[in-house]
């Protein structure tokens, strides 16, 4: 019996200690939506406030509080600065910023909605994007893109940062 315990207690801590060592996996989403109609694109960012607070703070050298009460004008803009300088958009081979309309916090995710207005149509959409990179070399960011109906998507990461769709 005590042996049966000994063998338990001893698997419990080799499989708690092995689990302790796997790595957490780092992605973010982002969906880029085409509307002719408004001639507008639209874009809506997922990426988990707890990773946004690090970069923030390995970037600016600053504590940031972004999805939780703390949180302070002040940190919003060091989170649409970094925006603007990790995720880049070139439409139809022209540099397009990219306007900050709000945020909403949904668990321990950012939700940012930005558009770029009057893009008559897109031939081509160059996407750069190194958000969370410089803090997490094993980084994802997936981008989904719809432009009238066609959707399209692209995974970035540390090897791979800059992207084309047409």
């Amino acid at each position: 019996m005590i042996k049966t315990i000994k063998i338990t207690f001893l698997l419990f801590i080799f499989f708690g200690s092995t689990a302790m060592g796997l790595h957490r996996f780092y992605t973010a989403i982002y969906q880029i939506n085409y509307v002719a109609e408004k001639k507008m694109i639209q874009i809506t960012t997922r990426i988990f406030a707890d990773d946004l607070n690090d970069a923030l703070k390995n970037q600016y050298h600053k504590n940031t509080f972004l999805g939780t009460e703390k949180e302070t004008p002040e940190d919003i803009v060091l989170m649409k600065k970094y925006l603007s300088e990790n995720f880049k958009l070139t439409v139809n081979g022209r540099s397009q910023a990219m306007n900050y309309l709000s945020n909403e916090v949904e668990d321990n995710v950012i939700i940012c909605y930005l558009n770029i207005k009057d893009v008559s149509k897109i031939n081509s959409l160059a996407i750069e994007n190194s958000i969370l990179i410089e803090i997490h070399p094993e980084q994802q960011n997936i981008i989904q893109f719809n432009n009238n109906g066609t959707k399209k998507s692209l995974l970035l990461s540390s090897e791979t940062t800059k992207g084309m769709l047409k």
